[in-house]
């Protein structure tokens, strides 16, 4: 019994170290700016092929840019999307980007939605986080 002691309480330290980690991975604080990485937060949340993964800075409570994160959507879709909504958020109060409805990108309606609902969950996290 006590040669399991040991063992089991080194797992549950690395259970506890890892989750930490992936917390503080999703949002850093740089220089005033909160940087949210949507990667772990939405996984389940597909365009038309994979996840879309954002990076979402926020600084004084407003979206300062978003970067798009890789992914394996199609570069033609994706790429008409990206540049669609790349700024769409640029400047927007947090209150707002919650409740503001973009509009996404026809001909790249999955890729944009997942977008969109990559911001709410970083602007959500954030809230939460900060």
């Amino acid at each position: 019994m006590k040669k399991l002691i040991i063992p089991c309480a080194c797992l549950m330290m690395a259970a506890l170290l890892t989750s930490a980690d992936k917390n503080e991975k999703v949002m850093v604080k740089e220089n005033g700016t909160y940087v949210v990485n949507t990667t772990e937060l939405s996984k389940d949340v597909i365009g038309y092929q994979s996840p879309t993964p954002l990076k979402v800075f926020i600084k004084s409570n407003k979206i300062q840019k978003i970067e798009f994160l890789p992914n394996e959507e199609t570069p033609k879709y994706w790429n008409a999307a990206s540049k669609h909504l790349l700024n769409k958020w640029d400047g927007m109060t947090i209150k707002d980007a919650k409740t503001k409805e973009v509009d996404g990108r026809t001909g790249a309606t999955m890729s944009s939605d997942a977008v969109k609902k990559n911001v709410k969950l970083a602007v959500e996290y954030y809230e939460k986080n900060k």
